[in-house]
């Protein structure tokens, strides 16, 4: 569950923008999450949840927004989104494929009630 270590860079990040913007209380916080990331939005939530109990951050709202995997084929260079990571192009059935999208993992928005 390595989501919990992730909740906390969050929580850490967080304090250090607050900090630095005076902000007291954190209501929103917005997240790129790629699908090749293989963290778990449900448990990221769950941890964040557990992690940010009795700080500037409780009760605060963690919008995950998943990025899905693209590529582009290197033989014909269609782009097209991909299920998984080791698939054909769909245009022509090409191997290599350059990965475009799926590996973002970073906090948009930090939203406050101040």
């Amino acid at each position: 569950m390595h989501e919990l270590s992730i909740a906390q860079g969050i929580l850490d990040i967080i304090q250090n923008e607050a900090e630095k913007n005076a902000i007291e209380r954190v209501s929103v916080v917005r997240l790129k999450l790629g699908k090749l990331t293989a963290v778990e939005p449900s448990s990221l939530s769950f941890c964040f949840e557990l992690i940010t109990k009795g700080t500037l951050a409780e009760g605060a709202r963690l919008e995950i927004e998943t990025v899905p995997i693209t590529g582009r084929c290197a033989q014909c260079g269609k782009e097209f989104i991909l299920e998984d990571p080791f698939c054909n192009c769909p245009g022509c059935q090409g191997l290599k494929i350059d990965i475009l999208t799926g590996r973002e993992f970073y906090i948009c928005e930090i939203e406050s009630d101040d």
